[in-house]
């Protein structure tokens, strides 16, 4: 099949999440399986590194209307890994610090929709299926069926969104349908656009899209009520007969504690020695004591609600005064998060270290030499922290929602069944109760603990799985 997937990120070039790890990994392993797969993103020039920069070939250019401005558009692509990358080119538009987070993203984006609709005769590439991601390509199944609907070599594409977080949904006035994207009001309407008195993309794609795909089974579930569906819940519900829950996978080239050169250390579900050496040279480097018989809980995260950071905060005077554990932590985010674990950083230095940053390497290393890994997020449609702590050996504990309800199956201390621990209530005790669990494992049963380890990594969560779920969901769409 002809395959090109429309994002905002995508991995290795630029991403803010985990839209911008599906999307470096995905399309690869479509391509994998023989299909012609392709990728076109904003060319985001002072996100994307030099070396990049000058691999990139120019193939055409035109001009794209934006309201009753004629913007400039260059189409510019690299072939890497069997997967061809598009990268529209605009530097009024993209030519910024930050990916997000302007006034007028409305009209980069719209901008950007356009732009990927109208090159695709220009580059000769007309894809099957064209498979758009999030709010910021939501617009592109409706353009199609509206604005460019008499375009007949583009009448056949079928077209797939997927929903990454709902939280973000793309809502503007009504004077965006004419002054961005010069249409009138034909797709505004309940089943279209319309979002009370203003114009919702997301919401348009559920209707205009020929398949609408979330990141976990249950979070296709969770989104079809008032709690987690944001305002979209009775639409979800509406299209329930084209919405497919298909879980995230990790890459495993990329996430191989055998072959990972980012950690100290190398280890095996055969030979488990390599972790511990990593646990110690993790503690040296954080400046924790060097114990290897004390469990160490780890947390890599955004530090926002939504990650359930208030209930690790909240929990930290009882777990560090009165557990038998060390803390650590890295992360960014909002303020009064950063300040508390400052605080018990500076209360309990010898039990917890919270290092306010963004580091890659150092997320490794907590990955591999943690012994669990605290995921307690309000909601999450898939994540991908979990899935990396099982593939290092690290026994998550999680909170049962989206995603994590979908990856992590309760350890049963009877039947020794499960790869993590969970918590249904969304609550300071019940957290701090399941954490107890985990540790009484940890130091009471150290055969079943290595068990857990052993089976985390020795589970399937690649893509590979997933890939073939795609493929079986745009097969039935195209043939």
């Amino acid at each position: 099949m002809k395959i090109l997937f429309a994002a905002s990120e995508c991995a290795p070039f630029f991403k803010t999440g985990g839209l911008g790890d599906v999307m470096g990994s995905l399309p690869k392993e479509l391509a994998a399986n023989g299909h012609d797969v392709r990728v076109v993103l904003p060319y985001f020039v002072q996100k994307l590194d030099k070396k990049t920069q000058e691999k990139l070939e120019h193939v055409t250019d035109f001009t794209v209307g934006v309201g009753w401005r004629q913007q400039y558009c260059g189409i510019k692509k690299l072939v890497k890994e069997s997967v061809t990358y598009y990268f529209i080119d605009n530097l009024f538009y993209f030519d910024r610090p930050n990916l997000y987070d302007y006034g007028d993203d409305g009209e980069r984006f719209a901008f950007f929709q356009q732009a990927v609709i109208e090159m695709l005769e220009k580059i000769d590439f007309i894809p099957e299926v064209l498979h758009v991601n999030d709010w910021q390509t939501a617009m592109i199944p409706v353009l199609l069926k509206d604005k460019y609907a008499w375009i007949n070599t583009l009448k056949d594409i079928k077209t797939v969104t997927t929903i990454h977080n709902i939280l973000f949904q793309g809502v503007y006035d009504q004077y965006v349908l004419s002054d961005l994207f010069n249409i009138g009001y034909a797709a505004f309407h309940e089943e279209g656009l319309k979002y009370g008195d203003k114009v919702c993309w997301l919401k348009g794609a559920l209707y205009y899209s020929d398949l609408v795909t979330t990141v976990s089974p249950t979070y296709a579930e969770e989104i079809q009520t008032p709690k987690f569906g944001y305002g979209l819940d009775s639409d979800l519900r509406r299209i329930k007969y084209k919405l497919v829950g298909i879980l995230n996978g990790i890459n495993y080239d990329t996430y191989n504690p055998e072959k990972d050169e980012s950690i100290p250390y190398q280890f095996s579900a055969e030979d488990l020695s390599g972790k511990l050496k990593n646990k110690k040279a993790l503690q040296a480097r954080v400046g924790l004591p060097e114990e290897a018989d004390i469990a160490l809980i780890g947390v890599v995260t955004r530090l926002d609600e939504q990650k359930g950071v208030q209930l690790i905060v909240d929990a930290m005077e009882e777990l560090l005064n009165f557990r038998n554990a060390q803390f650590v932590l890295l992360g960014t985010g909002k303020s009064y998060f950063e300040d508390g674990f400052k605080h018990f950083t500076r209360k309990y230095p010898d039990k917890c270290q919270a290092i306010i940053d963004f580091d890659n390497e150092l997320a490794q290393w907590i990955y591999a030499g943690v012994d669990f890994f605290l995921m307690p997020s309000e909601f999450e449609p898939c994540g991908l922290s979990q899935l990396n702590s099982l593939r290092y050996g690290t026994v998550p504990i999680v909170h049962e929602v989206g995603g994590l309800k979908d990856t992590i199956e309760p350890y049963n201390e009877f039947t020794e069944e499960g790869n993590g621990f969970s918590f249904h209530d969304f609550n300071v005790k019940t957290m701090l109760d399941t954490i107890d669990s985990a540790l009484k494992v940890y130091y009471d049963k150290p055969d079943s603990f290595e068990l857990l380890q052993i089976r985390g990594m020795t589970e399937n969560n690649s893509w590979e799985k997933s890939a073939e779920k795609y493929i079986e969901q745009y097969k039935h769409l195209v043939y």
